[in-house]
């Protein structure tokens, strides 16, 4: 099949956005390949594409576990075999990743960096036929990117080992000097570099200062019509907003890494299908979502660099329509970003201690731990030895960027389960009432436990029963002790592995280039997104096409410094109400008041007007309440 047919197939997309084409074509010819595509831009389908027609198996290298997870459900999806490994499964689970790719039953298969440390591991994919090696979040080999990870370094091993396989780098946001690096780190062949503008011509950015940053943002999406995210820095803070805006009548939740899998999945699909218009978010929330129609991202907090809030601000505007992005500064924000250089890295001192009460809080003793992990309440890990949260998981993640450690809060709280027998052993298994009850209700609900670990939702299985959630995992526990199932249940805590055994706190080595080469280009780029909030001489579209490398770049003339400019060009046709009926009448069409959500209230009677003249004459037509183009 060819690329485009591979593409319909699956996807049910007619053609590739812009620069896919090409980095696909760049690949499927074994180069080795840059792709730079701004969020949204598309990069999954890049390597997913060439995956399917490639004879081997794909290797997918990427930092976030919920992100492989998402990636490898949404692949289901579309009828597309892939698996995942990361320090987080169980033995049993990556036994069974492993045999799915051996025996050609998947396609693509996920891991983490710190998986192509283990030699047992690379001696098995020598056994299996390899066609290409993706590396996404690419920005995070190099030591100028604002997220490095040392543990990025062990994919330039693949190279050694596999030097006939293409590599395919993808990032969202780079700068020209991280470019070079991520070429230099992959060793890549050939300047196979594919890169789409940073620029968003549909995304207007907006500074607003503030001495009452609820008031504006109350202004905001009461004057701004469509689905919104709101970012800030802590839970906390995105608990007390999501409540604030919800007493002002406007539908919100909030998000952040402390939920359970449960209240994430469902408070992110109640905002992709619109039951809730505004999101309330920690950057926990955004990588791998795709919608499309979100006309507001707003910062409540600064974020600390113009890499993070490009990435976080390009979540608005994915349709191709007008859409904002909008920053609220207030009077000690600039103190905020510069103290936050001191929390990121934290004196080498507290971080010696937080490596030793660390190991005491676990009772692991000095040379014992190494590869185990462990389950880790950061909470009462930091209220026990009176630590101040913030730099104390500064630190944690200091070590782990040393090597020395793994410290990981994704919480994966749902309960899993994989069939060990078939059929007949299931008819011939001798069990009580109850646990009959909840094998069956287990087979009738989740179809896919015969092929791989499948997540399971105690509570529903037990209001399908009426049951109690204890007694059905209580019932899981005894299928499971049957040998029926294999079942892992939830777990609430994050999770610390120790990466080497554990050492006198005192000797730990902290590399320069972990701390103070990434303390000083962290400083950089604070100061970077200083000039973009501060400077109100420069379009702010400019500023950051600047900082992404695109020079001489035109003023955007949608911008706040622009509409300020008597010469720039009007702003406010940026949001022209008969292109935006246009745009969404194509296609399937849609109802009047998705239409109308996508446009300020101030412009609802001019939307209706001109609805009502396009059908009058029918140019549109409306059919069960849904509004599409006559044919």
């Amino acid at each position: 099949m060819t690329p485009a047919e591979v593409l319909k197939r699956h996807w049910g997309y007619d053609s590739f956005r812009p620069m896919q084409e090409e980095i696909v074509a760049s690949v499927l010819s074994g180069n080795d390949t840059i792709g730079l595509l701004p969020t949204g831009g598309g990069k999954s389908i890049t390597f997913q594409v060439p995956a399917l027609i490639l004879p081997g198996l794909t290797i997918v290298v990427t930092p976030l576990i919920s992100l492989m997870k998402d990636q490898v459900d949404n692949l289901r999806l579309h009828n597309i075999t892939a698996a995942c490994i990361h320090s987080g499964l169980s033995l049993h689970e990556r036994n069974l990743a492993i045999d799915r790719c051996r025996i050609g039953k998947a396609k693509l298969l996920y891991l983490s960096p710190e998986k192509l440390a283990d030699d047992n591991f690379i001696e098995i994919l020598r056994q299996i036929q390899l066609s290409l090696i993706v590396v996404d979040e690419a920005h995070c080999i190099s030591q100028w990117g604002y997220d490095f990870r040392p543990s990025y370094l062990r994919i330039a091993r693949l190279r050694e080992i596999f030097p006939h396989l293409p590599v395919l780098a993808l990032t969202a946001s780079a700068t020209p000097r991280v470019v070079d690096d991520i070429r230099s780190s992959l060793r890549l062949r050939g300047n196979h570099t594919f890169a789409r503008s940073f620029d968003r011509d549909n995304l207007s950015y907006i500074v607003r200062h503030t001495d009452d940053k609820d008031s504006q943002l109350f202004r905001i999406l009461k004057g701004v019509g469509g689905t919104a995210i709101v970012y800030v820095r802590s839970r906390r803070r995105a608990v007390e907003i999501a409540r604030t805006l919800a007493d002002e009548d406007i539908s919100a939740s909030f998000y952040h890494a402390g939920l359970s899998a449960e209240e994430k999945n469902e408070r992110q699909n109640l905002w992709k299908q619109g039951d809730i218009r505004v999101i309330v978010a920690t950057n926990a929330f955004g990588m791998g979502i795709d919608k499309p129609d979100v006309r507001a991202v707003i910062h409540y907090d600064l974020p600390s660099s113009l890499e993070e809030y490009y990435q976080e601000a390009g979540r608005a505007g994915r349709d191709g329509l007008s859409s904002y992005a909008v920053t609220l500064v207030g009077p000690s924000d600039k103190a905020t970003l510069s103290r936050r250089l001191s929390e990121s890295f934290p004196d080498k001192d507290f971080i010696r201690r937080v490596y030793n009460l660390a190991g005491v809080f676990l009772n692991v003793a000095v040379g014992d731990g190494w590869n185990r992990l462990y389950d880790f309440n950061f909470n009462i890990f930091c209220k026990k030895f009176s630590l101040p949260p913030v730099p104390a998981r500064n630190a944690l993640d200091i070590l782990t960027q040393a090597g020395l450690i793994e410290f990981n809060e994704d919480r994966r709280s749902s309960a899993q389960i994989f069939m060990l027998v078939d059929k007949a052993g299931i008819y011939s298994a001798s069990l009580d009432h109850e646990t009959e009850r909840v094998l069956n209700a287990v087979l009738r609900n989740y179809t896919g436990i015969f092929a791989d670990y499948t997540p399971v939702n105690e509570e529903h299985i037990a209001h399908c029963l009426d049951l109690t959630p204890q007694s059905v995992y209580e019932a899981l526990i005894r299928l499971s002790s049957a040998r029926i199932i294999s079942f892992i249940p939830r777990r609430s805590t994050p999770w610390l592995i120790w990466t080497t055994a554990r050492e006198d706190a005192s000797r730990i080595p902290i590399p320069r280039s972990v701390y103070e080469i990434r303390k000083q280009r962290m400083s950089e780029r604070i100061e970077a997104m200083k000039r973009f909030v501060w400077d109100n001489s420069q379009c702010r579209s400019t500023t950051i096409l600047e900082y992404f490398g695109e020079k001489n770049s035109p003023k955007c003339g949608r911008c706040d410094v622009c509409r300020q400019n008597p010469g720039s060009k009007p702003h406010y046709d940026a949001i022209s109400v008969s292109s935006t009926i246009d745009y969404l009448t194509s296609g399937a069409g849609h109802t009047l008041q998705y239409i109308l959500d996508q446009l300020p209230p101030s412009r609802h009677s001019e939307a209706v007007s001109i609805l009502r003249d396009l059908l009058d004459s029918h140019k549109l037509t409306m059919r069960n309440g849904v509004i599409s183009k006559a044919i």
